[in-house]
C-alpha cells in the first residue's frame, strides 16, 4: 500500500510539472504568434556593400511577401532565401532575421557578362541565367556567346583566352559560337570572322574542354602573330575573313568592298 501511494504521489507530481511546462510553452507560443512579431520590415543590401545596380528591393519585398506569411519565430528563412533567387538579376540571397519583426537580406548581383543564345545571358562566373536584357546600360556593349547546352563555361573561357590575345591588337571579340559538333567560329568588331574548326578534346571525356586549350591557343597565335605583317601588307584593304583551320597556315578572303 506504502509504495503505490508514493508510485501515484510521484504520478500526479510528474503530470503537474508536465501540465505546468505545457502550460508555459502554449503561453510562449501565444506570445510568439503576437502582430508584434509579425515581419513588418525588409532591409535589403547588396552582399559586397555597394549600391544594387539591376536588383529592385521593391521587387524583392514584393516577392517575400507575395510567397510567404512572416513572422520573427516562424518564418523558413531557407524558403524565403530560395524564394528571393527566383528575383531577375539576383544570384545569391542570404536571410537572417533581425529583432523584433524585420529581415536583412543580403544579395549578390548577376554580373552579366555577355548575351548567350537566343535570351539568356551568362555571368562571370561562367552561369547563364535570365533577366530584362533592356535593363543593360545601352554603352556595356557585352559579347554575344553561343553554344549547346552545358557549354557555358568551356564558351567564356574561350571568349577570355580570345580577349586577352586579340585586345593587344586593338581587335575586339563580338561574338563566339560553338557549335552542336563543337567547333569554333569568331566574329570581331568590324565584322572580320575567324573560323577554327573542331576543338579535339572539348567533345570527349571533359566537355568543359581544359585538355583541347593547347590547339585552341595554337591556331589564335599564329593569327596573332602574323597579324602585324598581314595588316602591314594589305594596308587600308579589309579582311572578311580568315580560316583558321589548316594545320601549316590561314587562309584569309577580303572584304567585298575592298574598304
Amino acid at each position: 500500500m506504502f509504495s503505490d501511494a508514493r508510485f501515484l504521489n510521484a504520478l500526479a507530481n510528474t503530470l503537474a510539472v508536465v501540465s505546468v511546462a505545457v502550460l508555459i510553452l502554449a503561453g510562449l507560443v501565444w506570445v510568439a504568434k503576437r502582430p508584434y512579431f509579425n515581419i513588418s520590415q525588409i532591409s535589403i543590401q547588396s552582399a559586397d556593400k555597394t549600391n544594387l545596380g539591376f536588383v529592385s528591393p521593391a521587387t524583392v519585398r514584393a516577392t517575400i511577401a507575395g510567397g510567404l506569411a512572416g513572422n520573427f519565430f516562424f518564418m523558413d528563412l531557407n524558403e524565403a532565401r530560395q524564394l528571393i533567387e527566383t528575383t531577375p538579376w539576383v544570384r545569391k540571397a542570404g536571410v537572417r532575421r533581425v529583432w523584433p519583426n524585420a529581415l536583412l537580406v543580403s544579395i549578390e548581383e548577376q554580373q552579366p557578362l555577355a548575351y548567350w543564345n537566343q535570351n539568356q545571358m551568362i555571368n562571370t562566373w561562367g552561369e547563364a541565367f535570365s533577366a530584362n536584357q533592356g535593363e543593360i546600360p545601352d554603352d556595356a556593349r557585352l559579347p554575344q556567346l553561343n553554344g549547346p547546352d552545358s557549354s557555358e563555361r568551356l564558351v567564356v573561357q574561350r571568349y577570355a583566352e580570345l580577349t586577352n590575345r586579340l585586345t593587344p591588337l586593338n581587335l575586339k571579340v563580338e561574338e563566339v559560337t560553338l557549335s552542336p559538333r563543337y567547333a569554333w567560329d569568331v566574329t570581331l568588331e568590324g565584322g572580320l570572322r575567324l573560323a577554327l574548326g573542331r576543338d579535339p578534346a572539348a567533345d570527349v571525356a571533359d566537355p568543359h574542354g581544359r585538355q583541347g586549350a593547347l590547339p585552341f591557343a595554337e591556331r589564335i597565335e599564329r593569327f596573332v602573330q602574323a597579324w602585324p605583317v598581314l595588316t602591314s601588307y594589305l594596308g587600308q584593304q579589309k579582311l572578311a575573313t580568315a580560316d583558321l583551320r589548316y594545320p601549316n597556315g590561314f587562309a584569309i578572303t577580303l572584304a567585298s568592298d575592298g574598304n
